[in-house]
């Protein structure tokens, strides 16, 4: 059987990402396509107002992630996993983890929904006249510079999630240029840091009186398809503590959920994108040409070869809908109903496609934790309603995903209207999009362009990082090459087509959803 010759052989690839709610594992074969997924869940905790998870939830997340994995192999083929040609790693973007001499953690690691980075965020901007998200590394590590924080003074390294992960496992400090995208501007004529941005900012570390520099507490940067270490015996041990898995194994540049999006929907050319939607939801657009302008609402980074993208990121998406999943799972139960939590998701989302096209006058906001875009500083749930709203299940339904892209929706009217970025079709993946059809047709209402959804868009994040790995050990120079030819030759997909009255209807939830944005912004006050 093949399958378990590439298994016994070591000719695959595994994947590891680390997303918000779930640590996902994916071993894919000498095809690319996936043998067996294993996955963890967890989720982040609000500790003294830091949005964190704690070491212990990251090593022990990452092992039972993988005991899953192995769990399925041997369930599937009979076989223990001891070895594989290469690993990647994967997990959400930006954030801060800073440790010292000794590789311990300084401070609680802060991750991307943490908005506590105003100031240090508004002046970096100013000072390299380039957007710096209060998420991205720099912008912590520069409030903590604001704010003299303490941990300064034993400084070492600065990772973010993904780079953290591999340096346990390979002892290798080191990035792949889309995650280090996500801490400090890249440049993607040299693919390293923008020299003239660190100079500048080299100078306010030292005019602050401390003695390190970005390019020594920073990974290096490395491209996709580069060797970025190898998995040392205690990284085996780490990941696998049953000691099956042997050492040596070749790991490829860790990288970020953005560029894992962009590989697993094939859209590293320009003129492709990507929206990835779950707990946050971020749209990819390679570009043809720099922006003209600079916005707080879009991001610059690259793809995982180092090509220009533009990154509207939202923090919130699907959080809140998740949250009245529930509400109506505990009015079932109630009732003495059993309902499987994928059947509830189908139907609910099912509903939202029969209701009225503006939303019916239902305006949701389902900010879970604050949001950059519309400057909202913290999370605070709202329902809204005109009195003559019809308040049903397809509206709530309807109005609840509309909400869930409405930040989204303001960074691409940017990019599309104000900039006349161009591209041919976005390519959609994650939760939002996993009951056919729905998602997808309410993002392609959204974003007014042509959607597609490939069958493999399910496998998600884990599965790209599992090609970046496999792309390591190709015979090919280019990703897009690799991708085309190796991966999607033969990928089915399903595509969607602007609908008027759709476009138009989400166009006028848009009309109140800005409108009412002060109600949301002033919530925190009083709730």
């Amino acid at each position: 059987m093949q399958q378990i010759n590439d298994i016994e052989a070591g000719r695959t690839a595994i994947g590891i990402e680390f997303g918000s709610t779930r640590i996902k594992a994916v071993l894919t074969g000498s095809d690319n396509k996936p043998l067996a997924v294993g996955g963890h869940t967890w989720e982040n905790r609000l500790e003294n107002g830091i949005w964190t998870y704690s070491k212990d939830d990251i090593i022990s997340g990452l092992q039972a992630a993988y005991s899953s994995l192995c769990e399925e192999v041997e369930r599937k083929f009979g076989i223990a996993l001891k070895t594989t040609g290469a690993i990647g790693i994967s997990a959400m973007m930006h954030g801060y983890i800073a440790l010292d001499e000794s590789d311990e953690l300084l401070v609680p690691f802060r991750t991307w929904r943490n908005n506590t980075t105003s100031a240090a965020a508004k002046k970096l901007s100013e000072l390299f006249e380039f957007n710096i998200p209060e998420r991205w590394s720099i912008a912590h590590l520069y409030q903590a510079m604001l704010d003299s924080k303490p941990h300064l003074a034993h400084l070492k390294r600065v990772f973010t999630l993904a780079g953290y992960v591999h340096y346990l496992l390979t002892d290798e400090c080191v990035l792949g240029i889309g995650d280090a995208s996500g801490m400090f501007p890249v440049d993607s004529k040299t693919l390293d840091y923008d020299k003239t941005m660190q100079d500048k900012f080299d100078k306010i570390i030292k005019s602050c009186g401390y003695d390190f520099k970005i390019s020594e507490i920073f990974p290096d940067i490395l491209c996709a398809g580069k060797c970025a270490g190898h998995l040392t015996a205690k990284g085996a041990r780490l990941l696998d503590p049953s000691g099956n898995l042997s050492s040596g194994i070749p790991l490829c540049p860790p990288e970020g959920d953005a560029g894992t999006g962009m590989t697993a929907t094939n859209s590293v050319l320009k003129r492709t994108g990507n929206v990835s939607a779950g707990t946050s939801v971020f749209a990819m657009v390679v570009l043809e040409d720099k922006l003209k302008n600079v916005y707080p609402q879009i991001d610059m980074v690259t793809t995982p070869d180092g090509s220009p993208v533009a990154m509207v990121h939202a923090n919130n998406c699907t959080s809140e809908i998740n949250c009245w999943a529930a509400l109506f799972q505990d009015v079932l139960k109630a009732f003495g109903q059993e309902v499987s939590p994928d059947k509830l998701y189908s139907v609910l989302y099912s509903s939202a496609l029969n209701g009225e096209k503006d939303g019916g006058g239902l305006l949701p906001f389902g900010y879970i934790s604050g949001e950059n875009i519309t400057a909202t500083k913290s999370g605070r749930p709202l329902l809204l309603r005109s009195e003559d709203a019809s308040l049903t299940l397809s509206n709530l339904m309807r109005s609840q995903m509309y909400s869930a892209l409405g930040a989204l929706k303001i960074g691409l009217d940017i990019l599309f209207e104000k900039e006349g970025v161009r591209v041919d079709k976005l390519n959609c993946h994650g939760g939002f999009f996993k009951t056919p059809i729905v998602g997808q047709k309410i993002m392609t209402a959204a974003a007014n362009v042509k959607t597609s959804v490939t069958e493999e868009a399910g496998e998600g994040g884990a599965w790209g990082m599992a090609l970046l790995a496999a792309f390591m050990n190709s015979d090919y120079s280019s990703l897009a090459d690799f991708l085309r030819e190796q991966v999607f030759a033969d990928s089915k997909t399903i595509d969607s087509e602007p609908d008027e009255q759709d476009v138009l209807g989400f166009e006028k939830f848009m009309q109140s959803y800005k409108s009412a944005l002060p109600l949301e912004q002033a919530a925190a006050d009083y709730i």
